[in-house]
């Protein structure tokens, strides 16, 4: 292990620790430049085969520390605790093994002092429901962060439409993963705004009593297991599905739809062809207070293409700690309200954490953001950051 994360280990146990944030990488290059990092830059960077070999070995542990800066001029120290969840491995065979992985996680964050841990991915999907299956926590609270992703996943929605002059309140939308903590809060959230709402998800009790708790309010609902039934009717489109791989083929969507892909890993397969659907990246947050690593780990958890950009389910960890208010905030499937979405994007503004410049594969969507682009989408763009990282503080 390197000399510098070494040091995190060390300073850690002797400085306050605001927040944890516990994450995983979603590609086997992700996790390269992870480990390279773990092993110092002097060594000679590892074949990709010795790589996956490794990897499911290395207990979960914190690679950095991290500093998140409000704009209100406020500061919170924490920890970037990775759980080497194998980026092969999120299928529910693996269910137990990546549970054990988070409990870990878990543990770590804990005995480290962390106040307030936010899990990241697949970790909270993971936990949904189950936080009292997490170890012992004595001062330490747990968020799923899944209420601010929902936040940015809506901003983002309301945005597009905005950009390409769409009426939200004449349009029918989909949400495929409509039963899980993200699509149910972005149903409850955006429902009212639509002219019909169509539902997706693979478990058909949790959909038909979702669909009908949201008829119950005056919601034009449509439900199905099978996202074919629904052929060309949606116009807006959230993809929140917990999907090992980026494998979802909408299929005949109309053909001018605004496609939000809010998966983590992403949701929309590379062969999915949507002619003329405007798809973009969300459930991001973008800290404008400034964001800081050391080791220096930036350009590897960062892998978007503007600075300080990180998903909202850590942000909204960050954003309490900077607040001040250590609670769970977001618990577990089904109590993502409206009311709770509105109050973390409050918190959230305070501090200067607001929605991400919107893009896709292609690049920005917005105008006068293209001069900042730098092709930073590494899963899509093809560029590998360096593995030669220095400390920041």
């Amino acid at each position: 292990m390197g000399d510098s994360v070494a040091a995190v280990i060390t300073r850690e146990r002797t400085s306050e620790v605001d927040f944890a944030l516990i994450g995983h990488q979603e590609s086997w290059r992700a996790a390269a430049d992870v480990l390279a990092v773990l092993r110092g830059p002097q060594r000679t960077p590892l074949p990709d085969d010795e790589i996956k070999d490794i990897l499911p070995w290395i207990p979960p542990r914190a690679v950095c520390r991290v500093e998140a800066a409000s704009i209100a001029g406020k500061k919170a120290r924490g920890l970037y605790v990775e759980s080497f969840i194998p980026p092969d491995r999120l299928e529910a065979a693996y269910v137990h093994e990546n549970f054990a992985r988070v409990r870990g996680a878990a543990a770590y964050a804990i005995e480290a002092g962390a106040k307030i841990v936010s899990l990241g991915g697949f970790s909270s999907i993971l936990i949904e429901g189950n936080v009292d299956q997490l170890p012992e926590r004595h001062d330490t609270v747990f968020t799923t962060g899944n209420t601010l992703t929902v936040a940015f996943i809506v901003q983002g929605i309301q945005k597009m439409c905005a950009l390409e002059g769409r009426d939200i309140e004449s349009s029918t939308l989909l949400i495929v993963g409509a039963t899980g903590d993200v699509g149910s809060g972005c149903a409850r959230y955006l429902a009212p705004m639509v002219r019909r709402v169509l539902l997706n998800a693979r478990n058909m009790e949790r959909l038909h009593s979702f669909g009908a708790e949201l008829r119950a309010e005056g919601v034009d609902v449509e439900t199905a297991t099978d996202l074919r039934q629904f052929f060309a009717e949606a116009d807006v489109v959230i993809c929140a599905a917990s999907l090992a791989t980026p494998s979802l083929l909408l299929g005949r969507i109309a053909r001018d739809a605004i496609v939000c892909d809010a998966g983590y890993p992403k949701n929309l397969s590379p062969r999915a062809e949507m002619l003329g659907a405007k798809v973009f990246f969300g459930g991001l947050g973008q800290i404008t207070g400034g964001l800081r690593f050391a080791p220096d780990l930036g350009r590897v958890l960062n892998r978007h293409p503007f600075p300080d950009v990180v998903h909202g389910c850590l942000l909204e960890g960050m954003a309490l700690a900077l607040e001040g208010r250590f609670e769970p905030f977001s618990q577990g499937r089904g109590f993502i309200t409206p009311e709770r979405v509105e109050e973390i994007g409050t918190i959230a503004a305070r501090h200067g954490i607001y929605l991400a410049p919107l893009y896709n594969a292609d690049g920005p969507l917005e105008d006068g953001l293209r001069a900042r682009w730098n092709g930073r989408e590494d899963e899509f763009m093809g560029e590998r950051p360096s593995r030669t990282v220095e400390s920041s503080f």
